[in-house]
């Protein structure tokens, strides 16, 4: 068999292929034989069509199905021969110019996968989040808590911040009523931001039965653009002012959040054992973030386009999923569009890869069982949710691949100088 090996640019690679005719034309006979046997032709009865007649129908699909098997085979032969390692897919085209009818040579046309350079991380430096959970922390979680579960009761005090205000409204711009600047028996939180600012501001201080008429400024970036920047006069009439009532943190509040004897110290350690687990998770994912930002800077190699194709449809086809999903109205999206989110995964890809292989970091089976039993603590049933995961091997390989990370994130920081930071639980979590 022919196989001459041709290095292109980068990582274009050529390899020509010879077929044989011979063997592919007794194969093609041979194959349109076991179809004359079932095949059904018009004026013709099942399986009793002439093999001249199935030949003319069929043998060009046969044919080249046997021929795209027949170089697929000699290919990964070649590429066995030649120790490549190929990536995307290849791309056949007979050469032009044959004569010998003997056999057909074919050029095959691909990328093989890049060398990966790693620069030095020793004096690379990485900062990794510590955070002090206390009783602070899971009092705090307790309120937001009890605010989930506060009711509301009617109040003869003036409005403040968190109550709840039921009132009729009237807006006009220049005397003029305008589209939704009217409404009866509206309810509104005042502190939640569903009102603007300066609307909820005039209803704090107000009670019940109070009338009140106040100018207002719409924003500039109003989505109502024939509103925004415009001065307009609301009359308010208050029908109902309602004070938070919170629940107290007793035996009845523990058991509405799953606490079965009412244990409030129960409560407490549950409460303080999901905040330390979403504390690991964010930490977790800093480390990674920086982790994958300093790979990206210290690693030198050159992109598969192949790989960067495939990886810019595959998100291109997610994204278009996604807004079918939420109903949202298809709109023609381009490659150019996701181009450079592909390059990065792909870039990342091969070096975390690299990294995996050269160092032996493989996920271990109590590894990847540990992050399962992770994942599932959060829900009611964990056995049943374990169970979920084991039995599906696209999950698995998505918890394989968690683990796979998790490693390279803990070779890193041993390769690095990682600074441990005193950052309090707001700021981890985004809330400072």
């Amino acid at each position: 068999m022919q196989a001459n090996l041709e290095v292109l640019e980068g990582l274009v690679r050529r390899l020509d292929i010879s077929v044989p005719m011979d063997p592919l034309e007794t194969e093609v006979q041979s194959r349109l034989k076991r179809l004359a046997r079932n095949v059904k032709m018009d004026g013709f009865r099942p399986g009793k069509a002439p093999l001249a007649a199935v030949a003319r129908q069929h043998g060009p699909g046969v044919r080249q199905e046997v021929l795209g098997e027949s170089l697929q085979a000699r290919f990964g032969e070649a590429v066995q021969a030649h120790q490549l390692k190929i990536a995307g897919y290849p791309r056949f085209e007979p050469k032009a110019g044959q004569t010998d009818t003997t056999e057909m040579t074919f050029s095959a046309r691909f990328e093989v996968y890049p060398e990966v350079k790693i620069d030095d991380l020793g004096t690379a430096k990485i900062s990794r989040p510590v955070v002090d959970l206390g009783e602070a922390e899971v009092a705090k979680t307790l309120e937001v808590l009890q605010k989930q579960r506060r009711t509301f009761e009617s109040t003869d005090r003036a409005a403040a911040t968190a109550d709840l205000v039921k009132f009729d409204y009237q807006g006009t711009v220049d005397g003029a009523a305008f589209e939704g600047g009217q409404g009866e028996d509206f309810a509104a939180l005042i502190g939640e931001g569903r009102l603007l600012h300066e609307f909820e501001q005039n209803l704090i201080g107000t009670k019940a039965g109070d009338s009140k008429g106040f100018d207002l400024t719409f924003p500039a970036e109003y989505p109502a653009k024939d509103l925004a920047g415009k001065v307009a006069h609301f009359e308010v009439q208050v029908k109902d002012v309602q004070a938070p009532v919170m629940p107290p943190v007793d035996a009845e509040f523990a058991k509405a959040l799953g606490v079965e004897d009412g244990d409030v110290e129960k409560l407490k350690t549950e409460v303080k054992s999901n905040l330390e687990r979403e504390v690991k998770r964010r930490v977790q994912a800093k480390l990674k973030e920086q982790t994958m930002e300093l790979l990206l800077q210290k690693s030198t190699l050159d992109l598969p386009q192949s790989l960067v194709a495939v990886e810019t449809e595959r998100l291109m086809k997610m994204t278009e999923a996604d807004m079918q999903s939420r109903g949202v109205q298809t709109v023609k999206l381009s490659a150019d569009m996701f181009t450079g989110q592909a390059e990065r995964r792909v870039r990342l890809g091969l070096i975390l890869a690299e990294i995996v292989q050269a160092h032996k970091l493989v996920a271990q089976p109590e590894q990847i069982r540990a992050l399962i039993q992770e994942q599932a603590q959060s829900y009611e049933d964990p056995d049943q949710v374990m169970q979920w995961y084991y039995q599906n091997l696209e999950r698995m390989h998505e918890i394989e691949s968690l683990a796979l990370e998790e490693n390279v994130v803990a070779w890193v920081a041993g390769q690095a100088q990682v600074e441990d930071v005193t950052t309090s639980f707001e700021e981890l979590m985004g809330r400072a």
